[in-house]
């Protein structure tokens, strides 16, 4: 196959799954609407089956939900007729995922949940199919044809039902007012997990934080910042007020203008508008302001007052960089 053929063949099932996905927004209706509301109000959780691909795509919407807030198990519609049922409890809802709506496995699972009270939700691609017509809700998830050229293997209708699992885990994620600190309650690890949560004193508790007064000598001032090893010391006056701060590049242009340092002292070479970030704030908006200001140091503070250093190295160390 040549090489214009193979990228015909990508491009067309690319276009075939979008329009299947255009297609699909014709069920976001009120039926929708009511079904999401159900879903919103269960007091149990919500329970996935499926069978083949459409298992798969259930596992995926089920691994979104949770991570959104949403309580949901997934049961594979072939153990659940031997033996798995026990996991639906009374007050759960289960959603049972099928293409044809004619899987064997589904029509013998269905009516069991229906007789043990659960409410029943379909996503099938065929409303005239024994799935639509017993269950309790369904969404009509049809697809104009599969991306396969046979017509046969499941590509734009699994992507369809994917699409809308995680449309429906979008809106139950609207309705509870779920923000990005409650995200990171379920995504404690991990650089993403690190980024909602990490505050800037995790990063730095364990740096020594380095400090001289303003009269002291380039000397004690040098020795400072290499037995800390942070590359800079703040400085600070008789009150223990930050006054600036001292870094390796300081040093350098120092040497540079060839100065007696013999006779500076580290008010003569300090930066005297540092910037500075409390210690409960996020570590990733310490790593903004860092890139901002294209600086490698923050002096960090605890109500005002001088806590210690961070240095961009502490947000490489931790991964956010």
């Amino acid at each position: 196959m040549s090489f214009d053929k193979i990228v015909s063949s990508a491009l067309n099932t690319i276009e075939t799954e979008i329009k299947a996905l255009e297609n699909l927004k014709s069920s976001l209706d009120n039926n929708y609407k009511q079904i999401v509301k159900r879903l919103a109000n269960c007091k149990g959780r919500l329970v996935f089956t499926g069978i083949g691909k459409s298992a798969i795509i259930a596992q995926k919407t089920v691994a979104t939900l949770n991570s959104t807030g949403t309580a949901a198990l997934f049961m594979h519609a072939a153990d659940a007729i031997h033996g798995d049922l026990g996991m639906v409890q009374k007050e759960d809802i289960v959603v049972l995922l099928s293409n044809s709506g004619e899987t064997p496995e589904i029509k013998v699972l269905l009516p069991i949940i229906k007789n043990a009270g659960n409410t029943s939700i379909a996503f099938t691609g065929n409303r005239d199919s024994f799935l639509a017509n017993n269950s309790d809700y369904f969404i009509l998830v049809t697809v104009p044809k599969e991306a396969c050229p046979n017509n046969l293997a499941p590509t734009a209708s699994t992507t369809a039902q994917l699409a809308l699992g995680d449309a429906i885990a979008m809106s139950l994620l609207s309705i509870n007012n779920f923000k990005s600190s409650d995200f990171a309650k379920f995504h404690p690890g991990g650089s993403l997990g690190k980024r909602l949560y990490l505050k800037v004193e995790d990063v730095c508790k364990n740096n020594t934080a380095p400090f001289v007064k303003a009269d002291s000598s380039i000397e004690e001032t040098i020795l400072e910042i290499t037995t800390k090893r942070l590359g800079a010391t703040i400085v600070v006056n008789e009150k223990k007020e930050i006054v600036g701060i001292v870094t390796d590049g300081d040093l350098r242009r120092m040497i540079e203008n060839k100065k007696d340092y013999h006779q500076l002292s580290a008010s003569d070479i300090m930066g005297r508008s540092p910037f500075t970030i409390e210690k409960d704030c996020l570590a990733v908006d310490a790593l903004s302001l860092l890139r901002q200001k294209k600086i490698s140091h923050l002096i960090v503070t605890d109500k005002g007052k001088y806590y210690n250093i961070l240095h961009f190295h502490d947000l490489i160390r931790e991964g956010l960089v």
